[in-house]
């Protein structure tokens, strides 16, 4: 007598073990779990886990969307290209009050290109430019108290321009780092070395150094023209300045991150030996986060819109990718200058908007931002997967007059084949 297989005797269980295998082996269950599960992965799966803080946007510390408000309080001369505001600072609350730092410009025009610029005529939007300062209570009115850092006498460095400044608490006096111009920006690019002034209150006065904070790299280094965006922050009991610089020069010019890092404001600074510590991003924007660094990374580079992670403040991986950020960010950052083992992370800061009006009267503007960066904030609405533009959103992304001629010379190439 022949013995029948267990598949023909057996058959429901013999269905149900082959089932249960290909579902376990196979399949991936529908509830997404926390943790990455113990079986084979798809890349993309991996990275999910592997990659980000939590799987899921909503569970990420470091995702979030942005929200803007329009500040109230200052004035932009009807937007008429002459009053310009941007780059603000990192904010602080002192003196029951908080404070931030900007570039300001009010010329007699518009900025008019380096070709054009003279001592009364700016060549870019950052030129002939001081350092103000305004106070707020609320965040949103803010009242402008006037100069903060004016330009010095020639010859000094910074003598034409000086901008993008960013603050330093530190034992109780207050560092500004800036960047000085000497030229009109825009002759060989933008050009122009890290200065630094001080003072016993964030009011003034503040005394200048008059002396180069980041010396430029070496011949035929990444940062051996320009030392942009000084950004510091206190952490590992140093002085943790980053800072931006760029590759190649123009048209080709991409955009990359540094660190310099020093016992003392006044220095001096050593730069990092993995420099640039960020391949990507524009204006300088971080903030510590548990035990490392946060970093902002929009516009430039590969990795631009997305919100980047360092435990040791230096190397930096992709936590978040992100949508609408704010363009210099200064945030309000309670914990900057603690020296924090536990940074708790961001929820609002001031950021600004280029090109305000139209291009023949480019200026910037500030603004608030809101976000959910913070373990102390848990807020829903800051965590939605994307945000909804309506069409004309799209269609201003419209061709150009280069693009429409290439594509009309495609079609006719196509009607006219035999």
């Amino acid at each position: 007598m022949k013995t029948l297989k267990s598949s023909l005797l057996f058959p429901t269980l013999s269905f149900f073990l082959v089932s249960t295998l290909y579902v376990s082996a196979q399949t991936f269950p529908f509830t997404l779990p926390a943790e990455k599960p113990n079986q084979p992965l798809s890349a993309s799966m991996s990275r999910n886990y592997d990659n980000y803080m939590a799987p899921r946007p909503e569970n990420n510390e470091l995702y979030t969307q942005f929200k803007y408000t329009e500040l109230k309080g200052l004035d932009y001369n009807n937007h008429d290209g002459t009053i310009s505001r941007r780059d603000p600072s990192k904010i602080i609350f002192e003196n029951g009050k908080y404070y931030v730092w900007y570039t300001y410009r009010h010329t007699a025009t518009p900025p008019k290109g380096a070709k054009l610029a003279t001592e009364t005529i700016p060549s870019a939007d950052w030129d002939l430019a001081e350092i103000w300062y305004s106070t707020s209570t609320d965040g949103i009115t803010w009242e402008e108290q006037g100069v903060a850092i004016p330009r010095p006498p020639k010859p000094n460095l910074g003598h034409r321009s000086v901008s993008t400044a960013d603050i330093l608490k530190w034992k109780d006096k207050y560092y500004m780092y800036y960047q000085g111009f000497s030229e009109a920006s825009g002759l060989r690019g933008d050009d122009c070395p890290v200065l630094m002034s001080y003072s016993d209150s964030p009011d003034g006065p503040w005394t200048t150094t008059n002396k180069i904070v980041i010396p430029n790299g070496p011949k035929d280094t990444w940062d051996q023209y320009s030392i942009h965006d000084p950004y510091p922050l206190v952490y590992k009991d140093k002085i943790y300045l980053y800072y931006k610089s760029d590759f190649d020069g123009q048209p080709e010019l991409i955009r990359m991150q540094g660190l310099a890092t020093a016992d003392n404001p006044l220095g001096p600074f050593t730069k990092s030996n993995l420099n640039p510590v960020l391949t990507s991003g524009h204006e300088t924007t971080l903030f510590p986060f548990k035990e490392g660094i946060a970093a902002f990374t929009i516009r430039d580079g590969n990795e631009h819109n997305t919100i980047q992670f360092a435990k040791d403040g230096v190397n930096f991986e992709i936590a978040s990718i992100v949508e609408m950020m704010p363009a210099a960010a200064g945030p309000y950052i309670p914990d900057a200058y603690t020296n924090t083992k536990n940074g708790r992370g961001i929820t609002w800061g001031l950021s600004h908007f280029t090109n305000a009006t139209t291009w023949d009267k480019n200026h910037a503007i500030l603004a608030r931002f809101d976000c959910d960066l913070s373990l102390d904030v848990n807020d829903p609405d800051m965590k939605k997967h994307h945000v909804y533009l309506r069409p004309e959103t799209y269609f201003k992304q419209g061709l150009n007059p280069k693009q429409k001629k290439r594509i009309t010379e495609e079609n006719n190439a196509v009607l006219n084949q035999k």
